[in-house]
């Protein structure tokens, strides 16, 4: 069998379902990518073929830019007239196209690539989805249904008002269930898998292994995408935290070179990149910009946070955070180094934020292994009854 795995944004979007691909293919069957051409270099050193379906959404001037208060409308904006508007007619069309010459017997999406699910419908394709937004508040039919619908009558499909072409088949939550948002609970057809390291890798960088055993490591982070619109924030963020008697590791992301951050004190070691699974089991606390993946690898390993929400679904997750007792939570655009020092002592002082972080750690160890999702798959490509082209047999998983 084909499996086409697509995905519309960037890391936060690729990484979720870089798991689920490696387990199909192990499984012996035939996987490939399909997202915006700016991340097919990451997709290959993944170690699958990538192709280039349109839709970008990562900026192309690989610059900082000024930190911006959160603005709900604006994030509102983004969705619907990006995600669910510019960025899903292109890459609806480019989709079709696509599955025309690859033929995939199932397409697998995350849950912002509306266009891939459009795509899938027009052709008679069964798809799943992969949650990627943690909380789960961000994608809300009232939102999105609009420029959704309109694309749908493009390409010859009938209305779908209460977007349950989002849901229908099958939905794959790498979330633990206690995080999830309330408000927006699972549907149905959705089935937990257990979050798992961001990259299949053996070993680090020598480094690692001196991290101090004495006293606790703090790892920075402000993502793959928000890192270039934060302005002085990780400044700050690294003149709060390097007086603290921890060792501090900062990454500045791809584009950042360290340098430009400027010296340091011996005890902080500033890189662009670091994969989560060799650092966050060394760490004692974890300052981040509240992105899904970055909390919920932090959540895996049992890690507290001190967060910085600047935009997208990281306001939601810094929430959900405080609110389970895992979090303390800043305004990126307002807090002083001070601020930031204060906040992390406080996480590292209270033995509560650990123990919270350790019981979501607890959950997350629990939820069934990513290799389970191989057979969900399998009988969702076959539940397509042959003399019912574009019509899937409900899912008995």
């Amino acid at each position: 069998m084909r499996v086409l795995f697509s995905f519309a944004g960037g890391n936060g979007h690729f990484l979720p379902l870089v798991p689920i691909a490696r387990a199909v293919r192990a499984a012996g069957h035939a996987v490939a990518f399909a997202g915006q051409p700016a991340m097919a270099e990451a997709v290959e050193a993944a170690g699958f073929a990538a192709f280039a379906t349109g839709g970008e959404t990562l900026r192309s001037a690989p610059v900082r830019t000024a930190l911006l208060a959160f603005d709900a409308a604006r994030e509102d904006r983004a969705v619907r007239d990006g995600f669910a508007g510019r960025t899903a007619r292109d890459r609806a069309a480019a989709l079709v196209d696509l599955c025309g010459r690859w033929r995939p017997g199932l397409l697998v999406c995350d849950e912002m690539d509306f266009g891939a699910m459009v795509a899938a419908e027009r052709l008679g394709l069964p798809h799943a989805s992969v949650l990627v937004i943690a909380a789960g508040a961000l994608v809300r039919p009232d939102l999105v249904a609009e420029p959704l619908n309109a694309l749908r009558t493009a390409h010859g499909l009938a209305p779908d008002p209460d977007l349950a072409m989002l849901r229908r088949h099958l939905v794959l939550s790498p979330v633990p269930p206690s995080f999830r948002d309330p408000a927006h609970p699972l549907p149905a057809t959705a089935r937990l898998i257990r979050p798992a390291a961001d990259e299949a890798v053996a070993d680090g960088p020598p480094w690692l292994a001196a991290l101090p055993a004495d006293r606790p490591v703090v790892y920075a982070t402000l993502g793959t995408v928000f890192h270039l619109e934060s302005g002085d924030l990780l400044d700050r963020v690294i003149a709060g935290l390097r007086d603290l008697p921890a060792g501090l590791v900062v990454t500045t992301g791809r584009e950042i070179d360290p340098a430009a951050l400027g010296p340091q004190p011996p005890h902080v070691r500033i890189e662009r990149y670091v994969p989560q699974s060799l650092l966050l089991p060394r760490c004692g606390l974890m300052v981040s910009q509240a992105g899904s993946g970055s909390v919920i690898g932090a959540l895996a390993h049992g890690v507290p946070m001190v967060l910085l929400p600047i935009g997208a679904d990281q306001p939601a997750n810094a929430e959900r955070c405080a609110a389970l007792g895992i979090a303390r939570v800043l305004d990126p655009v307002g807090c002083t180094p001070e601020a930031v020092r204060e906040a992390a002592e406080a996480v590292l002082a209270d033995p509560a934020y650990r123990r919270a972080a350790e019981r979501m750690a607890r959950e997350v160890a629990a939820m069934p292994e990513v290799a389970t999702a191989v057979p969900l798959l399998e009988r969702l490509a076959a539940s397509v009854r042959p003399d019912q082209p574009g019509r899937v047999a409900p899912s008995r998983a």
